[in-house]
């Protein structure tokens, strides 16, 4: 029986990120849930979510099912999928363009610029946070045709300031909210090689830190599971699945 695998959204997003991902991991035979964080259905306030209960949330759904799961997470829901993977056994960690953790710094001068624009919105961390569509179109949504991109950018929600905060501004953070280290499970850091958003280097350390693999696709964005190329990134995982699955025979 093929493994379960759980894929966990990055802000402003929901499960529906991997409406087309899913589909060759589904083909392969593994069950697949791609939940919505909380507060992001819409039935629930996102405002002051922590990123510690987004990841007590996807614990949970890994505590849930018949055997540790594939865990995979995009942008900020990768490092949700990293916090989550310390706290409820996992298979496989797959990191799709990942939020570093805590104490993981960002290797150019646009993550700096992220991390502080948000202030220009004032206690930001007491908010929920809308979706920006400049900011959406220039760095992560950037290699899709423009109706795709409006189409998706339509579907977004608020996001949890105070998540925000957490996750872009660590250094702030005495809590070490996002901390997290070595899972015990195989992991796999995947990067595209014109993401701003959370470039290759920055995802290389992540990797380092958690001591697992890096894998590099060049011509790609931050948008990993969905714009041009998503097909070979899935392929990819898969095979990172089926290696440590063949491993552990």
């Amino acid at each position: 029986m093929a493994v379960p695998v759980i894929m966990v959204h990055g802000a402003f997003c929901g499960g529906w990120t991997f409406d087309t991902f899913r589909a060759p991991f589904e083909a392969a035979g593994h069950a697949v849930s791609a939940p919505d964080l909380l507060g992001h259905d819409g039935r629930a306030p996102v405002t002051g979510r922590s990123m510690v209960d987004y990841a007590r949330q996807i614990a949970d759904l890994c505590r849930a099912c018949d055997q540790p799961p594939v865990l995979i997470g995009h942008s900020m829901g990768g490092l949700v999928a990293q916090m989550a993977a310390v706290r409820a056994p996992v298979s496989r960690l797959i990191l799709l363009a990942p939020s570093p953790p805590w104490g993981v710094a960002g290797s150019t001068l646009e993550e700096a610029v992220s991390a502080m624009s948000l202030y220009a919105l004032g206690p930001y961390w007491l908010q929920a946070v809308e979706p920006d569509y400049g900011v959406v179109r220039r760095y992560s949504l950037d290699r899709l045709p423009r109706d795709q991109r409006k189409a998706l950018y339509a579907r977004m929600t608020a996001e949890s300031g105070r998540a925000l905060w957490e996750t872009l501004n660590w250094w702030l953070d005495p809590f070490m909210t996002t901390n997290a280290g070595p899972c015990g499970a195989p992991t796999l850091a995947i990067a595209g090689g014109k993401d701003v958003v959370h470039p290759p280097a920055t995802v290389r350390q992540t990797a380092a830190r958690l001591g697992g693999s890096f894998r590099l696709f060049p011509e790609m964005s931050h948008w990993l599971p969905g714009e041009p190329g998503w097909e070979a990134v899935a392929a990819a995982c898969l095979d990172f699945i089926a290696q440590q699955g063949r491993a552990a025979a």
